[in-house]
């Protein structure tokens, strides 16, 4: 039998909805014939499917919860998803990581230009969340102001472009390395800092390099930006337009495999462990002499390295750059990747940048409900997933004695 307190509640989550929704929904003006059409109807489907997605989602956590009850009192460990058993069995992740390559590497054939644009830009987003998932789920730094590096790569490969004629595969180090030291001078006013304090500094971080870019005119050209950046070269070879796109594909491909190697073998070593302790407890991780400053230096250093590469990438597929692409909407986007995917999650943070950057473009034909069910989607994913899509799973151990 369902309780009348969560029928109640499901029923106020359906009209709290229909309210949230009703301009959206409900009114529609015609701006030619000056009239306003109401579509009450709308009203009434959001009104219903929230109620019944509410009771549904209600019924689910109550079986949850006495399964892991009884599971709890028969002394039993607590179940995986075949998914997650998939995942952290070594030979099976193998063949999975085999198949998603050898699909990628097949994708311009398989698909159009444009959707290999596309993908190109979903891998962009993967290495960027991966990059913030050294800084917020390994270390446990709430960074607010991630895109700050990711501009700082994107303008250094434009303004040595544009000022010196340095090609892409000089500057992409360079501009890696510039992030990293941005990284470091953002590091030191934050090294007593913590929770929100820590994510007040840094969005304001992120704001003072944004303002800097647009109004130093003789700096950054302003907010009208820098034009004409070069692509990447192949060999001298001059590329067209769809050559171009399918080589800085394969190249995001290289870079994504790059990125998954070094943070997996880092996540492994003692400084990813050190970066674990400094986000459970930094008090308890500072009395068992970890280097507490090194720590947090090399987390944003390295975390930054990652956004400044994206960032000299971002600027040779677009060719101009802007104040206007590094707002703080991307760190809000790069941020939800890394939560919803599951933080310090490798294989989580990949299904979550393809998913959140992916799903809107595959949503179009809603036309303009199409933000409306891609907000809807990830209400969902976080009500039935609070901990993200692939959850980091702790290292356990066990005394037992002998006989």
């Amino acid at each position: 039998m369902f309780p009348l307190k969560d029928l109640k509640r499901s029923l106020l989550v359906s009209l709290w909805f229909a309210l949230l929704t009703f301009p959206l929904m409900v009114i529609q003006v015609d701006p030619i014939e000056r009239v306003v059409n109401w579509r009450w109807h709308n009203m009434f489907f959001v009104a219903m499917g929230s109620f019944v997605i509410s009771v549904v989602s209600k019924v689910f956590f109550a079986q949850k919860e006495q399964q892991l009850a009884r599971k709890r009192d028969a002394g039993d460990e607590v179940s995986e998803t075949l998914f997650q058993r998939v995942l952290h069995e070594p030979r099976a992740l193998f063949l999975l990581s085999m198949a998603s390559l050898v699909f990628a590497l097949a994708f311009p054939f398989l698909f159009s230009t444009y959707q290999t644009n596309v993908m190109t830009t979903a891998l962009m987003y993967v290495v960027l969340g991966l990059g913030l998932n050294i800084v917020v789920g390994l270390a446990g730094l709430l960074d607010l102001g991630y895109v700050a590096f990711y501009a700082v790569g994107a303008y250094s490969y434009a303004l040595l472009n544009h000022h010196f004629g340095l090609g892409f595969w000089t500057v992409l180090p360079v501009g890696g390395l510039m992030a990293a030291f941005f990284g470091i001078l953002l590091g030191f006013p934050v090294l007593r800092l913590r929770g929100d304090y820590l994510a007040i500094v840094t969005l304001g971080f992120g704001e003072i390099i944004r303002l800097i870019l647009e109004n130093w005119n003789d700096f950054s050209m302003g907010p009208s930006g820098i034009a004409n950046i070069a692509r990447p070269g192949l060999f001298g070879l001059d590329l067209n337009l769809n050559m171009a796109i399918l080589y800085l594909y394969y190249l995001m491909i290289a870079l994504l495999m790059i990125t998954v190697f070094v943070v997996n073998r880092l996540q492994d070593s003692r400084l990813g462990r050190a970066w674990v302790a400094l986000r459970e407890d930094e008090i308890a991780c500072q009395a068992m002499g970890i280097d507490k400053t090194r720590t947090k230096l090399v987390a944003f250093a390295l975390g930054a390295f990652w956004a400044g590469i994206i960032g000299v990438v971002f600027a040779a597929k677009t060719t101009f750059v802007n104040p206007a692409s590094f707002t703080f909407l991307e760190s809000a986007i790069i941020l939800s990747i890394v939560v919803l995917g599951g933080m310090g999650s490798i294989v989580g943070v990949i299904f979550a940048a393809l998913i959140l950057i992916l799903l809107p473009e595959y949503l179009r034909f809603l036309s303009e409900y199409r933000m409306l069910v891609f907000g809807a989607i990830l209400v969902l994913m976080m009500v039935f997933r609070p901990e993200g899509l692939i959850s980091n799973r702790r290292r356990i151990y066990q005394f037992k004695k002998k006989g």
